[in-house]
């Protein structure tokens, strides 16, 4: 009896598919890496909490890394290392390989911006001697949890002489905040009938900006004078200059390490800011590649890659051609030898809401990089379906360098459902795969992460760079 029951545990042991927990298999010099990995994300997060300060921070990472800007007809040699920005809001990286760019590509595709709130372009105005900022908001967010948190504003105003005046407000200590107001439960009888996405509207997003009349002789709009003399005297601006600008709220938040243990992390803007920070430091790691490398931090996925910086602009296009060009090689070619990486966050199974969670099939925390075969809704709707070749190819390279990995699909069928650019680099005929960190609270004003789920999505994009053809 012992006997069979050891030959059935030993056959289900080489049969059974078992996901195992990340830090049964973490080595301590693995532990030290990822510390030190998790703590420089935690400062690119709070340097970066608009995508044009995240192409900043990204382009003097690169700079301090060798890389140089690309001039359209630059000669590169293997190793070559180079960067072009694209508009100030996405940016493109690449490390030049051993091997002629007929041989295709290794991308990782993620975005750097995050749901927030904009600014209308004519946002100041008084009402019952208060001065407040009309927004819109920008992505996928729920407005409820907007109300009731210290904000800053991020941004850029552009003066009608071209001259750019950048906007930072909240994330110093002696800095003044802003928020939205909240209704008290007391007079919340009403509102507390209304379903969830009723009782917050767009247009009660308003933002607390000041309250002080201006002193002097009498005159309408004291408040907004006292504001607009404020933002004069530090700016240099007008009223009429916020039609040229970029002014962004967002949450008044650093990202700290979560629990006892120190072993999440929560933060800002990790959608998908933890994707894109991964791609760019493996990128920073490598040396001389088999195949060029090229990571792509596109703008605008959270309201459907549009736009000349979202993944759907030819800018990507033309960088391509633009480095084929230099190595006489057609790019249609090098686009249809490619491998992409999309780089995006999935939904890590919630406990606290199980019931939109298929667990079978659902990303955990603490279990490594998790690998999205197809995104969509419903009847995979707006997917990109990864063919079954390219999944094994990529579990053989993750495999083959110790990387921690999973498979995930985001909540039941017919709950809901998402989209990453992955089917936008499929419509340029280059196979792509989804991968990312899981994340609690996506689009939350404050998400969680895993550290050990952020270091192993490096791990694991750095081994698909270092791929082999």
């Amino acid at each position: 009896m012992q006997t069979e029951t050891n030959q059935s545990e030993a056959l289900r042991k080489s049969l059974f598919y078992e996901r195992v927990n990340g830090y049964d298999r973490l080595s301590p010099e693995e532990r030290d890496a990822m510390e030190a990995y998790c703590a420089g994300y935690r400062r690119y997060l709070d340097a970066g909490k608009t995508e044009r300060e995240c192409v900043t921070a990204t382009v003097a990472l690169a700079r301090a890394a060798g890389f140089q800007p690309y001039v359209r007809g630059m000669s590169l040699k293997p190793g070559a290392r180079v960067y072009r920005v694209n508009r100030e809001k996405s940016v493109m990286l690449a490390v030049i390989g051993m091997q002629n760019l007929e041989a295709g590509l290794n991308i990782a595709a993620s975005h750097l911006d995050c749901p927030r709130l904009d600014l209308k372009p004519n946002p100041l105005y008084e009402s019952e001697e208060l001065a407040l900022l009309k927004t819109h908001y920008y992505g996928g967010l729920r407005k409820y949890q907007w109300v009731g948190i210290p904000l800053e504003l991020r941004g850029v105003v552009i003066r009608k002489d071209g001259s750019a005046v950048p906007v930072s407000i909240g994330s110093d200590p002696e800095d003044p905040i802003f928020a939205i107001s909240d209704l008290l439960p007391h007079l919340a009888t009403e509102q507390n009938k209304l379903p969830l996405g009723e009782a917050f509207s767009g247009e009660h997003l308003n933002i607390l900006a000041g309250s002080r009349p201006y002193e002097g002789e009498p005159c309408p709009e004291r408040v907004k004078l006292t504001v607009l003399a404020l933002l004069n005297r530090k700016y240099a601006i007008r009223e009429e200059d916020f039609l040229s600008a970029e002014l962004t709220a967002v949450p008044a938040f650093s990202a700290r390490e979560t629990g006892f243990d120190r072993s999440l992390l929560s933060a800002y803007g990790q959608d998908d800011r933890v994707c894109a920070y991964a791609a760019l430091t493996a990128l920073f790691s490598l040396d001389l590649p088999s195949r060029t490398a090229l990571c792509m931090l596109a703008d605008k996925e959270e309201v459907g890659s549009e736009g000349v910086s979202g993944m759907q602009s030819a800018a990507f296009d033309t960088f391509v051609e633009d480095l084929c060009e230099g190595q006489g090689v057609a790019p249609r070619v090098c686009l249809e030898r490619s491998f992409c990486l999309s780089a995006d966050v999935t939904a890590a199974f919630d406990p606290n809401y199980p019931e939109v969670f298929e667990r079978r099939n659902s990303a955990l925390l603490n279990y490594g990089l998790s690998l999205t075969k197809y995104t969509g809704s419903r009847g995979k709707r707006a997917a990109s379906d990864a063919a079954a070749e390219l999944v094994a190819s990529v579990r053989r390279i993750l495999d083959d360098a110790g990387v921690i990995w999973q498979m995930n699909y985001l909540g039941k069928v017919d709950v809901g459902g998402s989209g990453t650019v992955a089917k936008f680099m499929a419509d340029r005929n280059i196979d792509t795969l989804d991968a990312g960190v899981p994340l609690l609270s996506m689009h939350a004003p404050y998400e969680t992460s895993s550290k050990l789920d952020c270091y192993m999505t490096f791990r694991g994009i750095q081994a698909i760079f270092e791929r082999k053809m």
